[in-house]
């Protein structure tokens, strides 16, 4: 049995620069031993990740009730203004609420679009030392990563596509209708909320869940780890 470790021992210590080193056990069996991660594996690995999950995420909220039809996503008339919807809807209203929440979401749909380019350039100039947090961290730490690194840019750059959106779709003009005719009821407090700042953060919240999503899948399920650096870069956290 010595003679068959010793060699082996020589075998692996000479081949720790190789990627993949092959031993021999000690029934004579070839097997493999992965090198540990590279920065630039981890790196790669991570943006490949990020920009796939990104991209899926975009893709499907952007598509016609990619949030009106999606449970986790849809968007509800502004909670600060709640008691509009009940009391119109008591007043046998339904049909303009629910035109209304409809463009709502269409807006949504349309201004996710612009996200794309956004998240893309925010996970190019990740660091080393982001990717190797993001690896090593938390199962939403990508997700949590792009929030930090992209929530103002998105902001900016959501609100003008939010609100020729909602005008295009007529959102404005339902809500428009909607607060003028809640106004006019005797005795209510009368309501003016911000309409753009409310649709932009629930668009805003909406995407990240979907990256969320993303990102959750691709650590727990290696049938989701579509090329072998994801393959390599997840698994090496499994192990």
């Amino acid at each position: 049995m010595k003679k068959l470790l010793i060699p082996a021992l020589v075998l692996l210590l000479g081949c720790t620069s190789q990627q993949i080193s092959q031993t021999i056990n000690s029934a004579g069996k070839v097997f493999t031993t992965e090198a540990p991660l590279t920065e630039g594996e981890v790196g790669s690995g991570l943006k490949e990740a990020l920009i796939n999950g990104t991209s899926k995420g975009s893709d499907q909220a952007s598509k016609v009730d990619g949030f009106y039809k999606n449970p986790l996503l849809k968007i509800p008339f502004p909670p600060n203004v709640q008691k509009v919807e009940t009391k119109l809807r008591q007043m046998g209203m339904n049909d303009l609420v629910d035109d209304f929440v409809l463009s709502l979401n269409r807006g949504a749909e349309k201004a996710v679009v612009e996200a794309k380019p956004i998240f893309i350039d925010a996970i190019k100039a990740m660091t080393v030392q982001d990717a190797w947090g993001i690896l090593r961290g938390d199962k939403n730490a990508a997700t949590q990563y792009l929030k930090r690194t992209t929530s103002s840019k998105l902001e900016t750059a959501f609100k003008p596509v939010i609100k020729n959106s909602l005008e295009t779709v007529n959102c404005t003009k339902y809500f428009t209708n909607i607060v003028t005719t809640y106004n006019k009821i005797p005795l209510v407090e009368k309501v003016n909320p911000n309409l753009e700042d409310y649709a932009t953060q629930k668009t805003m919240e909406g995407l990240f869940s979907l990256i969320e999503k993303e990102e959750a899948n691709i650590r727990e399920n290696p049938i989701a780890r579509t090329t072998d650096l994801l393959k390599k870069v997840f698994a090496s956290q499994q192990n």
